[in-house]
């Protein structure tokens, strides 16, 4: 579903991603991990076309997207859920999700979308500003949902949140892959919330992948060594 090869980003002369290659299935949640710094962010700021690739090839379900800009690569089945969850904090909570529907015909929020989120639908008059930080970041899911993407990208979606509401983020993920059977990327530092919802997970270090392991084989304790600082 996803197909990256050769993928090389850089900031003017500094490249931070170097020749990057990523395959992900149709149905399958794959978790990217590694300290700050080593290049999650830039990496999925590229996918989605915030960054252009220097070189390189992204494609979603074989279609060829690294020289679209962002609004079709979302119309080609990429959405982005970024670090810090990036809500308009002036707009209700209808309204945050309804400017995800700009490359979809139907401009209604679908049911399953409060079915999935109920806590938005109580809230849904509500200020974005005004949520928590756990609503806030079930908001940019809704939000990036309403696209029907074939992909969906989260950037650190456990930042900044309580333990309890990182439970349930992990547990709606889970969800929308069965509802939507859609691929799930995430880039992550919290190993326990990688293991309740990774099929994969892959180790960047200075923008490239240094190790990858299926769920069931992962030794967990290699894994917090490349996690810690």
């Amino acid at each position: 579903m996803l197909q990256v090869s050769g993928l090389r980003v850089a900031y003017g002369q500094s490249e931070v991603i170097h020749g990057l290659d990523i395959q992900a299935a149709r149905n399958e949640t794959l978790a990217i991990m590694g300290r700050n710094g080593m290049g999650k962010t830039t990496l999925f700021k590229s996918l989605i076309g915030i960054l252009q690739a220097n070189d390189g090839s992204i494609k979603v379900d074989g279609a060829e997207v690294v020289k679209m800009p962002s609004h079709k690569r979302v119309a080609s089945g990429l959405a982005f859920v970024p670090q810090g969850r990036m809500i308009f904090p002036n707009l209700t909570v209808t309204e945050n999700i309804e400017s995800g529907l700009e490359t979809v015909k139907n401009k209604r929020i679908p049911d399953e979308i409060y079915a999935l989120f109920p806590v938005l639908h109580e809230m849904r008059h509500r200020k974005g500003g005004n949520l928590s930080g756990g609503q806030q970041q079930q908001l940019a899911i809704a939000r990036a949902l309403v696209s029907n993407p074939k992909v969906l990208l989260l950037d650190e979606p456990t930042e900044g949140i309580q333990p309890s509401v990182i439970k349930e983020i992990a547990k709606t993920l889970n969800e929308i892959r069965k509802m939507r059977e859609i691929t799930i990327i995430v880039s992550e530092q919290i190993l326990s919330f990688t293991m309740e919802i990774a099929d994969r997970l892959l180790v960047i270090e200075s923008g490239k992948i240094v190790h990858e392991v299926a769920r069931e084989n992962c030794d967990e304790a290699m894994i917090s060594r490349y996690l810690s600082v």
